[in-house]
């Protein structure tokens, strides 16, 4: 079997349940402009892109202050961020076990960068981050892959030795374009279909098994 010599996550529905604390602010930003509300189901499946991605998903078609909805929605999502947050269980676990072993870890999100911050070192405490990256102004989105490979590249790891876990299709297409091994979780926002047919190599139904489908050294 393959060693693998470091593991890159991504963040929302993936290391943490982030839906509550989203929906929440868009909601928020919504009823600020008295515009229609989404669903929880209809946030799950708007996520994955971006802030601003998320606002041209949520907003109705014909919106034409897209900045301005953002700005705001960024305000309200700093606010809330920390509320409802919380790591997906087993997570903990399986982080514990990675960093015993020596595993360098890293977090390569489209969220924003202030909220992966903020939520790495407030909720997945004590576990030390090696490379967390989120989404700033002038830094290519997933799934293009110059982020993560910076990651691999901080950790002096090939590409071809890193494991990157998601729960999403541009999860999957990151972890393809760098060379990483893509591997999908089924407890996020995405089913099993779309890990499939975006190209997962391996599909895990929980943390642990993590454990015992890679061998990481």
């Amino acid at each position: 079997m393959k060693t693998y010599h470091a593991a890159i996550f991504d963040m929302d529905g993936t290391l943490v349940d982030t839906l509550a604390d989203l929906h929440d602010s868009v909601n928020e930003m919504l009823a600020h402009y008295n515009l229609p509300l989404r669903t929880l189901d209809e946030v799950r499946q708007f996520v994955g892109n971006g802030a601003r991605k998320l606002m041209i998903r949520s907003l109705p078609a014909d919106c034409d202050f897209l900045d301005e909805t953002l700005s705001f929605y960024n305000d309200c999502y700093a606010r809330n961020c920390l509320k409802k947050v919380k790591p997906y269980a087993g997570i903990m676990e399986l982080l514990t076990t990675l960093e015993a072993k020596g595993i360098p870890l890293g977090i390569c999100t489209n969220k924003q960068y202030f909220a992966a911050v903020a939520i790495a070192d407030k909720i997945l405490a004590p576990i030390k981050f090696g490379y967390v990256s989120g989404d700033e102004p002038n830094q290519p989105r997933k799934p293009d892959p110059t982020r993560a490979l910076a990651g691999a590249k901080s950790f002096g790891v090939a590409a071809e030795d890193v494991a990157y876990f998601g729960d999403t299709a541009v999860d999957m297409q990151t972890a393809l374009n760098a060379g990483f091994l893509p591997v999908g979780v089924t407890w996020g926002f995405r089913p099993r279909s779309e890990l499939v047919d975006s190209g997962a190599k391996i599909i895990v139904d929980s943390p642990l098994e993590i454990l015992e489908r890679i061998d990481f050294s």
